[in-house]
């Protein structure tokens, strides 16, 4: 019988084909305020990620440890990066989406809708046609710790998708405050965290789907719900699994909405992505600190899987 170490609850038996037994949670960085948006630059060995209230990206590499990317982020949130290899963060003190090219100059992307301003873009993911897909609850907006306090002007809390071509449209208004959003390995499905129970515990904790068309989405109902906290952000893996944030650490979904299992974390996760060398590390943000663990998966992202982006 394999005794597993106390970080990996199995809740079903496929769930160890994807965690090992011998396998550590690290902590690798520690001493932040609220850690966000790691995203993997496998062809610079180093992962990015935000410390929002402390208005930084920071950066952290095996060889060199943990030194500060952005200085001043504008209270950036989540990151991703394009087909082109470049950062695409989401910035609540400027309530846009903004792009930092080859050369370091910031290229703002998104920043209004319909002439009114966005209310606080939170995460962010870049489909194969070049298109930015985006959540724009008002966490940002709610009080000066994440951003600027101030009233809303856009009348529902959007996800929206930015077109290669620049046009912005709104692809869902029916979310109390959406969060994470991730696409399936084959682009056919995006999934949408609702994190409105962070305010209004009347609001359910749970990821719901959609069929993708283009630029467009059909609800596909619910996938699955978190039943610790809120999923915030979340990653698929190349199998189609679905790894979400939670409040006890982070929760892997089958494809059919199944709870494999659970890596529990001692604080409050709030997203995650994979990386590393072999692309097989996970690496989790959390409330203070960041945690790294080997899983046999590898991120259905393109950058996860060794050095295609530059």
């Amino acid at each position: 019988m394999i005794t597993l170490p106390p970080h990996l609850q199995v809740h079903d038996p496929r769930f160890m084909e994807l965690v090992h037994p011998m396998a550590k949670l690290e902590k690798i960085a520690e001493g932040f305020t609220w850690t966000e948006g790691p995203v993997w630059f496998g062809d610079r060995d180093c992962l990015l990620f935000s410390d929002i209230p402390s208005r930084r990206i920071l950066r952290w590499s095996e060889s060199e440890g943990l030194s500060t990317y952005r200085a001043e982020s504008g209270f950036n949130n989540g990151n991703t990066r394009d087909r082109q290899g470049r950062l695409v963060g989401c910035r609540h003190g400027a309530r846009d989406v903004v792009r930092t090219e080859h050369d370091g100059r910031l290229t703002v992307l998104a920043d209004q809708f319909e002439g009114k301003r966005l209310n606080s873009p939170n995460d962010v993911v870049v489909s194969s046609d070049g298109a930015v897909w985006f959540t724009d609850p008002t966490y940002g907006i709610l009080s000066n710790f994440e951003g600027y306090r101030a009233d809303p002007e856009q009348a529902a809390h959007n996800v929206y998708r930015l077109s290669s071509e620049g046009k912005l449209t709104a692809v869902v208004s029916d979310f109390n405050q959406p969060n994470g959003l991730c696409f399936s390995p084959d682009e056919s499905l995006l999934y949408i965290a609702e994190s409105g129970s962070s305010h209004d515990d009347t609001v359910p904790s749970h990821i719901r789907v959609f069929g993708v068309d283009g630029g467009r989405l059909e609800d596909r109902g619910i996938f699955a719900t978190i039943d610790k906290g809120l999923p915030d952000g979340m990653r698929c893996d190349v199998l189609g699994n679905l790894w979400s944030s939670a409040a006890d650490g982070v929760h892997c979904f089958a494809a059919d909405g199944t709870l494999l299992g659970k890596i529990l974390v001692p604080e409050v996760v709030s997203n995650l992505c994979f990386g590393g060398a072999d692309g097989q590390r996970l690496f989790i943000t959390s409330t203070t600190s960041v945690h790294r663990i080997y899983v046999d998966a590898m991120g259905a992202e393109p950058w996860t899987r060794g050095r295609q982006c530059r």
